[in-house]
């Protein structure tokens, strides 16, 4: 008996229950921006540092340069969730810098308090590393520079 091909998905499910989910994340971050998460709630953020829209002080994002995790527990402020990302200051190095990060970045939640986690994929709008040193450009070659033909008779002895 021939195996049937599953029907293929042209509702995408999986994308729609991960935007879905991703609500709940916002949710969260509105509760906690009310005035801190209640009683011993606190939330793990992990994010693509790389995705489209995330913004950072590039002295901070360059040290993640895949994923980065923030912690909103204590010291943060300015937390206000918009529709697509969320703004938050945190204090790197001693010093407060304003992060955004768009939702679509997040890989990870995770509130401790509860064992309460979410997991997403990982966006594929990825801004490019950039290389390091771009390569020196080689010059055009010449009628010069290609191949020599060299009789052997000039090294034979005579």
């Amino acid at each position: 008996m021939a195996q049937q091909k599953p029907p293929e998905d042209l509702m995408n499910y999986e994308a729609l229950a991960q935007e879905a989910l991703r609500g709940v994340v916002k949710a969260a971050l509105k509760v906690a921006a009310e005035g801190r998460p209640p009683g011993e709630h606190h939330f793990y953020v992990t994010f693509k540092t790389r995705a489209a829209g995330v913004s950072g002080p590039v002295e901070v994002l360059s040290k993640y340069p895949d994923e980065m995790t923030i912690v909103l527990q204590h010291q943060y402020w300015d937390l206000t969730p918009g529709e697509t990302s969320f703004n938050v200051t945190l204090k790197f190095g001693g010093s407060p810098k304003k992060l955004t990060v768009p939702y679509a970045a997040i890989t990870r939640f995770f509130d401790p308090h509860v064992q309460f986690g979410l997991q997403f994929e990982p966006p594929i709008d990825l801004i490019p590393e950039p290389a390091d040193e771009p390569e020196p450009e080689r010059p055009a070659p010449s009628d010069d520079d290609g191949p020599k033909v060299v009789s052997l008779d000039q090294f034979r002895k005579k």
